[in-house]
């Protein structure tokens, strides 16, 4: 900034009225009358000096008064600089921000835009099913049009207008674009009792909801069928409309009548079965845990099958879940085509032959032979066994088949070992907004930022060279407790920082949780009492190695979030359960690449291996944070393998 001093005689700060002119000799002269001039100190009020001596005195006036100038536009000069300064800041915080609601909004839009399209689809899928169900279309000319809705997703913006039409006219529009190409995707229909957000209790809800998006993703048609509960969470569901037509499905020896309600869930269209007769079975609090249980899923299982078939549809793939909906599998094979266990007699009600069916090679149990076991019948009747876990094919089959060991012996060539994934919209910290820094595997500044925000947080000395460990538990065993004080009162005390989160309402572990504070009293510890979606997301980003209760954990899915968010999985166990694992070829490339990292190392190997090999071990994390953990990585490739062959059959 240039400040130009003003010239001082057309400047003087004087306040004299009074003078007078003497003309002499062609000459003005001025006499002067006594003036005041004030000079600005720079601390404490102004100084004034009387000036009395006339014209004498001329030049010290001159002199004070360029002082008090210079002075003034000093202060001008610092005033504008710290108005500049501030300019500045609210400058770029304005850019910032700006920039910050662009790509917010841009990743929106594109949220959005992806899940207008499918929702769109959806709902004209299922006013097709409405049409099947009025009888204004038959099954054959159904699967035509579903078709043509799967083939056409890309521009389903053109049937936006279409769907506000009433039934008759929709068809029309909808027979006049019958001609338009297929596209070859698998049609699935998932027959299931969870599903996330609508219904959620255990992992399946977020097994099915992040599997049938990745189908989607890929181009295949995806369904769910659920019950229609008491504590499904509605608000979610986009276009809830219940069809106009009388539903009846077979049970009890009779035809129950039914409501149907469908809408779309996160771009999946969604079918509610709600029983008329039977309406208590599934109004109530909780999802499971009732002494009826096996009639409410029988109902529930053959109400399922009895709505594909006149509804018109015709799936490449019936995707059933555990054992309260493995009745569809016998169903299906002995009405359709021509882990639980029961008296055979109450198969009678969804219409399956108990003596035909109560035999070793099909239902009967093998520990308790008068039983039925609907877990095995669903194994048996399925042409594709898929099961969600860590372990390898021959550890399962040995070790976590619960009685079943023979069966799947039988079975074993259809069957799939699969790995949960991860929503990459979700769990990603590139891109999650809940993070205070963003961060990924080629730029890892920000993860030291998000350690920071956590040690803020939980109080810690703000120490990034600290190693902090985040522990996420569900559960945890009187064994494990006692192995967990045991080596915290070792790393504690070299400084190393803990946080433990507990994740679940069972009074039982809280206590245990409370006794493990009571224990670790005085040490570097800190127990929260707070879990929340941000504070999940903060303690996974900020954290250099997570605790977790065991590496196979499809609820809380804690591992893979780790090393997705750069921190090392280590399981609680004691070393020889931590991970029980077969090197054979039935494992899946996640379980395989965690035995080969973090699967058989201690909380304190890790410990000193990050001391002590910092160059190693950042390798390690970045190269685990590289990996494809998404639904649409391993956990998709094995699905569409199973479905691809089922197909074929």
């Amino acid at each position: 900034m240039a400040i130009t001093v003003p010239n001082v005689a057309n400047h003087l700060p004087i306040h004299s009225s009074k003078s007078r002119s003497i003309r002499r000799r062609g000459l003005i002269t001025r006499t002067f009358q006594p003036v005041c001039c004030t000079r600005l100190e720079e601390h404490g009020q102004p100084k004034q000096y009387q000036i009395s001596n006339g014209g004498k005195d001329i030049w010290k006036l001159f002199e004070q008064a360029q002082h008090n100038i210079l002075y003034m536009n000093n202060q001008r000069m610092r005033a504008q600089e710290e108005l500049e300064k501030v300019r500045r800041e609210n400058q770029l915080l304005l850019q910032m921000m700006e920039g910050i609601e662009i790509n917010k909004q841009v990743d929106s839009r594109k949220v959005d835009d992806g899940k207008d399209k499918l929702s769109t689809c959806w709902k004209l899928l299922l006013r097709i099913d409405s049409l099947v169900l009025t009888g204004l279309i038959g099954a054959e000319e159904a699967s035509e049009l579903r078709s043509l809705a799967m083939g056409t997703k890309a521009g389903v913006e053109s049937f936006i207008s279409h769907l506000e039409k009433n039934d008759t006219e929709l068809l029309a529009e909808l027979r006049h674009l019958s001609e338009q190409s297929k596209e070859n995707g698998f049609h699935i229909v998932h027959i299931c009792t969870e599903m996330d957000p609508v219904v959620s209790v255990g992992s399946l809800a977020s097994y099915v909801t992040g599997l049938s998006r990745a189908l989607q993703r890929k181009s295949h048609l995806v369904e769910v069928i659920l019950p229609k509960y008491k504590s499904l969470d509605l608000s979610v569901v986009q276009g809830l409309r219940e069809i106009q037509a009388e539903f009846f499905s077979y049970f009890d020896g009779r035809l129950q009548g039914n409501k149907i309600l469908t809408g779309v869930v996160n771009g999946i269209g969604v079918t509610f079965i709600q029983p008329l007769h039977y309406s208590s079975y599934f109004e109530r609090e909780k999802v499971y845990g009732y002494p009826d249980d096996f009639e409410r899923f029988s109902y529930f299982s053959r109400a399922s099958l009895d709505y594909i078939v006149k509804s018109g549809k015709r799936p490449d793939v019936i995707h059933i879940h555990n054992w309260h909906t493995s009745f569809v599998g016998p169903l299906f094979w002995d009405i359709f085509v021509n882990q639980c266990h029961e008296k055979p007699d109450k198969l009678y009600l969804c219409g399956l032959d108990a003596a035909s069916l109560h035999r070793p090679d099909r239902l009967q149990d093998h520990r308790k032979s008068h039983l039925v076991n609907i877990l095995k019948g669903g194994i048996v009747y399925s042409n594709a066994v898929l099961v969600s876990s860590m372990e390898s094919k021959v550890s399962i089959m040995k070790n976590l088949s619960h009685g079943l060991e023979s069966t799947l012996a039988t079975h074993k060539d259809k069957l799939y070992i699969a790995p949960n994934g991860l929503e990459n919209s979700t769990w990603n910290p590139s891109e999650d907004s809940l993070l205070p820094v963003k961060f990924s595997a080629s730029d890892m500044r920000g993860k030291t930022a998000c350690k920071v925000a956590l040690q803020q947080h939980t109080r810690f000395p703000e120490l990034s060279s600290s190693i902090l460990v985040g522990c996420l538990f569900s559960q945890v065993s009187k064994v494990d407790l006692e192995y967990l004080v045991e080596v915290i009162r070792s790393a504690a005390v070299e400084g190393v920082q803990f946080i433990f989160v507990g994740v679940s309402k069972m009074a039982g572990f809280n206590r245990a949780l409370k006794s493990l504070e009571e224990e670790l009293k005085g040490q570097n510890v800190r127990f929260m009492d707070e879990y929340n979606e941000a504070f999940s997301h903060l303690i996974l980003g900020g954290s250099d190695i997570i605790l977790c209760q065991s590496f196979d954990n499809p609820v809380l899915q804690v591992p893979i979030k780790a090393m997705k968010y750069g921190a090392a999985p280590i399981a609680i166990a004691s070393i020889d359960k931590r991970f029980r694992h077969d090197n054979d070829s039935g494992s899946t490339q996640l379980a395989q690449f965690i035995e080969s990292t973090f699967a058989h190392m201690s909380l304190l190997h890790a410990i000193d291996e990050i001391r002590n090999k910092p160059v190693q071990w950042n390798e390690k994390i970045v190269f685990a944070m590289k990996q494809d953990f998404a639904w649409d990585g391993e956990s998709y490739e094995v699905h569409a393998s199973a479905y691809a062959k089922i197909r074929k059959m």
